[in-house]
């Protein structure tokens, strides 16, 4: 365990963000978590008794039934916003003087860094480019992960949840939001943070960064595994491939979103073309941890290749 070479990474002013999102993240996620198990509690109660909905919310009961007392904005909203904002002040001010600002010597075209690594909020797209083919991971996947977030507003038809903080009434978009942005986006950032190193190998944490480190590793596309070499049989393989996997994908988010009552009553609630845009960013989305676990499992490159793109 290089403890030296762990604490460089971790206090680099680059990196002192990811380590606190390692931290803010989970207790956060947590947090939001407690209150909405405590909405839902709540909502419970007033279902076994509706005349509880009348004066609930002017009564103090135990944080664990989800009750609350009624609070006025002045002076008790604006008195913990102005404390808040002056503690986020006072954070600023410290890191601004403790740390660096993370500039470096002026570029220089015959030098390149190793490791060569984006902003934090790029890593994720870097982390990206190692499992799928550039144009995939630069332009077609960050493409659909805004679009993704511009559609979710018109597919989403759950009239629940709104204004509150609810897990069962939001099961599906809670746990498909932890997936998507937790499992896969905060884990690639973090991976290409503490984990990357030069070469853009694998160095895991407390491990000695060597430069002179050489790993050989064939990577295979996967029809050169079932002895396919030729240029058409490779495309048709690979496109029965893919199709095989959206199908099954399909069918299996087709399944867990009729899973329950409630999830059939939303699923109702869809039109066609909203369930199926719906279908094809959980199918794209799934998509990307199983290409990360066929890199690093199976050392299988591309799956479907073509002159045009490689998948």
């Amino acid at each position: 365990m290089d403890l030296h070479q762990l604490w460089t990474i971790v206090s680099t002013p680059d990196n002192v963000p990811i380590v606190l999102l390692l931290f803010l993240v989970p207790f956060y996620t947590w947090y939001g978590m407690r209150q909405a198990f405590a909405n839902d509690r709540l909502i419970a109660e007033l279902e076994a008794n509706p005349e509880m909905a009348k004066t609930h919310h002017r009564r103090t009961q135990p944080y664990k039934t989800g009750w609350t007392k009624e609070v006025h904005v002045w002076p008790y909203l604006l008195r913990i916003e102005f404390l808040a904002a002056i503690i986020v002040t006072v954070i600023l001010m410290v890191w601004s003087i403790t740390l660096n600002a993370p500039l470096e010597e002026p570029s220089n075209p015959t030098l390149t860094m190793n490791p060569s690594k984006a902003p934090w909020y790029f890593l994720g797209l870097q982390e990206m480019l190692v499992y799928f083919d550039p144009w995939m991971a630069g332009v077609v996947m960050p493409s659909l992960i805004i679009v993704g977030l511009m559609v979710i507003p018109y597919i989403d038809t759950n009239p629940l949840g709104n204004g509150y903080y609810t897990y069962k009434q939001r099961k599906f978009s809670i746990l498909t939001f932890i997936f998507g942005f937790i499992v896969l986006w905060v884990s690639m950032i973090v991976i290409g943070t503490l984990i990357r190193g030069p070469g853009w190998m694998w160095f895991w944490p407390g491990t000695t960064w060597d430069h002179n480190r050489l790993i050989f590793e064939v990577n295979r596309d996967l029809p050169d595994i079932f002895g396919i070499t030729t240029r058409v049989p490779k495309i048709i393989f690979g496109g029965i491939v893919v199709g095989l996997y959206m199908v099954a994908a399909a069918i299996g988010m087709h399944k867990l979103i009729t899973k329950t009552a409630f999830n059939r009553k939303i699923y109702a609630r869809m039109s066609v073309l909203q369930y199926v845009v719906m279908q094809v960013f959980l199918v794209v989305m799934l998509s990307l941890p199983v290409k990360i676990l066929a890199r690093l499992m199976f050392r299988i490159k591309y799956i479907w290749v073509t002159p045009w793109f490689n998948i």
